[in-house]
């Protein structure tokens, strides 16, 4: 703790300075790095080799220069480095320790600095093959070669990896909503550094995986990559909808719901789009979220189908690859269908102002069968229809019927199973004066 606070009061006191350091002796373009600031250090050199390397650090004032090193354990550990070379403003080191940090005092200025010899971490890449185990989310691969961590240490003796970028590309599918198809696409990950086995997220389609790397030996022209044999896809995915078949009858009751349903009867098109491994398909209906009771499966990716009865039904997608190892479930789809009811009006005013109590006809909910007759008071029938949305004009034979009573009669089945059998009296209360009707 103690050598921490005088590194600190050191840095504090010092400061840093951005010297000119170069090196001769390298048989490859010496990498640099500049690392956050937090780090504490100004520079990383990556060197292909530190053998036959020498390191020059030119000064910019008159000042005595001294140089130190210092391992994993941070600046506060630095020891001074000995059989440094001065030739004017120019010190050279002419042995370099790999893997070390270096501290080159000038005056009052500091400058931190960490040397990466590359060939102790060299990067080879020889095979890449597929894992026998594979998961349905995940795939696995062998690479065989080495590219262990590349470590470095702030000057607080805080280790900190730098990033080899090694490339893995692969194949896979990528769900295009607009329009409504899978595409495939090139996904290319970046590998920090090379793993005994590499798990990556499962491609959705036939491909191989192409490994290359890294960064450095990319800089030297010198990168080296292999590829894989040709992967089987077995993940299976799916992109699925509901639509329901829109009704704007103004005398049908709506459900205060968000779910899907309401009224019924309710047709809604459920539409499944598979990825490749997807070879069994199934809509499954259960009247359970768990789907312990699946009342009904259709098999076919996309279906239409009106629901009748009163309740809620749970709907989903299922899909699984040819060998049944890898399945897919949709979002759960929740409908819900109201209880019947229907209301009769009593009176009504066809002709008087258009388009305000101008025709007859019942308020209804969740009515899946239904007849109305509606008869004057002598028994003869003057209209009769069998869809609840529709109702009466007034009118028999084209023109208007006199005001006064006239009798309905009604029999209708609800989604609920409720048996409607309604009988009542309608008043024609009003007409235009100009209007001519029929008679009885």
């Amino acid at each position: 703790m103690r050598k921490s606070i005088i590194l600190i009061v050191l840095l504090t006191i010092f400061g840093t300075v951005k010297a000119a350091v170069s090196f001769t002796g390298s048989s490859r373009q010496v990498i640099t790095e500049t690392p956050e600031a937090s780090t504490g250090l100004d520079q990383i050199y990556i060197l292909y080799d530190v053998s036959g390397v020498s390191m020059q650090y030119t000064a910019t004032t008159s000042s005595a220069v001294t140089w130190y090193r210092y391992s994993n354990l941070g600046g506060a550990y630095s020891e001074q480095v000995n059989g440094v070379i001065r030739n004017g403003n120019t010190y050279t080191l002419p042995k370099i320790d790999s893997d070390m940090g270096y501290i080159i005092e000038e005056g009052t200025s500091r400058y931190y600095l960490w040397v990466v010899d590359y060939s102790k971490h060299y990067f080879s890449l020889s095979d890449l093959s597929i894992s026998q185990e594979q998961e349905c989310d995940v795939t696995f691969l062998t690479p065989t070669g080495s590219g262990d961590k590349i470590l470095y240490y702030t000057i607080n003796g805080q280790a900190k990896e730098l990033d080899r970028d090694i490339k893995l590309s692969y194949m896979t599918l990528e769900w295009d909503g607009d329009n409504g198809v899978y595409n495939q696409i090139e996904k290319i990950e970046s590998l920090s550094y090379l793993s005994t086995t590499i798990h990556t997220q499962a491609p959705l389609c036939d491909t191989d995986f192409q490994m290359s790397g890294d960064r450095f030996l990319r800089t030297w022209g010198e990168e080296v990559s292999a590829v894989s044999p040709t992967f089987t896809t077995t993940a299976v995915s799916a992109e699925t909808s509901a639509t329901q078949t829109a009704r704007d009858n103004s005398n049908e009751k709506k459900e205060e719901s968000e779910a899907l349903g309401g009224s019924a009867p309710s047709e809604i098109e459920f539409r499944a789009v598979c990825s490749d491994a997807a070879i069994f398909k199934e809509w499954q209906f259960s009247t359970d979220q768990e789907f312990e009771n699946i009342t009904l499966r259709m098999n076919e990716p996309d279906v239409t189908y009106t629901f009748r009865n009163q309740g809620t039904t749970y709907v989903r997608f299922m899909a699984s690859n040819a060998a049944g190892t890898c399945d897919y479930f949709s979002p759960t789809y929740e409908v819900f269908i109201g209880e019947s009811s229907i209301d009769c009006p009593n009176a009504f005013s066809p002709g008087a102002t258009e388009g305000i109590n101008d025709e007859w006809k019942v308020s209804y909910k969740s009515i899946i069968s239904f007849e109305c007759h509606i008869f004057n008071r002598w028994g003869i029938k003057v209209a009769e229809f069998t869809d609840p949305s529709q109702g009466w004009d007034g009118k028999h034979g084209g023109k208007y019927v006199p005001s006064g009573v006239y009798y309905y009669v009604i029999k209708a089945t609800g989604a609920d199973g409720k048996n409607y059998e309604l009988k009542g009296d309608i008043n024609i209360i009003k007409y235009k004066n100009s209007q001519k009707t029929s008679a009885n």
